[in-house]
């Protein structure tokens, strides 16, 4: 049994999410997948954004940074830099990472550099009124699209792929010991590691929808997933409408800070020779 309240600011509680959201969940499964690596807690930061996932980081007692929407991967990126020591997590959400923070994501997935990204896709902005996100699905109600969405969604793990990232995976809550798996082996990747957890957001998202009570909405999950190992298996049209999950992507690239503390030593041998 995993002693939760050990990483956890008790002063922070009551917490302030909704009653049924998928985030808790999230939070449970990351603290676990904590210590499965065996992770030390005073060498552990947490970077969060704006938005419903950005609390999470409040909540968690380790070295922890809010900042500004659409940022954290940017704050998150300096840090490492100057700290490549720690085990850097960054919590983002499907707005303040795929369109605000758009342009960092893609970075650091470029870079590769040794941060683990997850990103909290509850298909909506739960937080600011319930706007249109990225990952809104086609046809779903939001404040900002009341007849119906009519934009593509992203499918956020293919984006950091194409971009670089050297481990990409995709859980939900519904499967909640195997999203621990999932970001367990993100926290062991050398480079940049994204997972994208499908999550649930029963008020903003859900009721506007008619999706039903947040119970429902939590088992729909294991009703539009098939693991990779299955979709393998499966015929085109029978994987039609379906989202896969797993280890989607997993490769070895140079992590960028090592690599930059290679430059940084060549700048160093050519200031010495200067001197000499």
């Amino acid at each position: 049994m995993v002693d939760y309240l050990q990483y956890l600011r008790r002063e922070m509680f009551p917490h302030i999410l909704c009653r049924g959201c998928g985030h808790g969940i999230t939070l449970k499964a990351i603290l676990r997948a904590i210590e499965h690596v065996g992770l030390d807690r005073d060498r552990i930061a947490v970077i969060s954004g704006i938005g419903c996932s950005g609390r999470l980081s409040g909540y968690m007692d380790f070295c922890t940074m809010h900042t500004t929407h659409g940022r954290p991967l940017a704050f998150a990126t300096g840090l490492k830099l100057a700290r490549p020591e720690l085990s850097v997590i960054v919590i983002t959400g499907d707005g303040d990472s795929l369109a605000i923070g758009g342009n960092h994501l893609i970075h650091a997935a470029r870079r590769n550099i040794g941060i683990t990204c997850l990103l909290l896709n509850n298909r909506i902005y739960g937080m600011t009124g319930g706007q249109v996100a990225p990952t809104t699905p086609e046809q779903q109600f939001a404040t900002t699209m009341p007849y119906g969405n009519i934009d593509p969604t992203f499918d956020a793990c293919r984006l950091v792929e194409a971009a670089g990232a050297s481990y990409v995976a995709r859980g939900t809550v519904y499967h909640a010991a195997n999203l621990e798996k999932l970001i367990a082996g993100g926290l062991q990747n050398e480079g940049f590691s994204f997972i994208e957890v499908l999550t649930t957001c029963p008020e903003i998202y859900g009721r506007r929808n008619r999706l039903g009570t947040a119970a429902e909405m939590v088992l729909a999950l294991r009703e539009m997933t098939i693991s990779q190992q299955r979709a393998k298996s499966m015929a085109p049209e029978d994987r039609e409408g379906k989202i896969v999950t797993g280890v989607l992507h997993h490769v070895s690239r140079p992590e960028y800070t090592a690599v930059y503390e290679t430059i940084i030593q060549k700048a160093q041998a050519l200031q010495s020779e200067k001197v000499g």
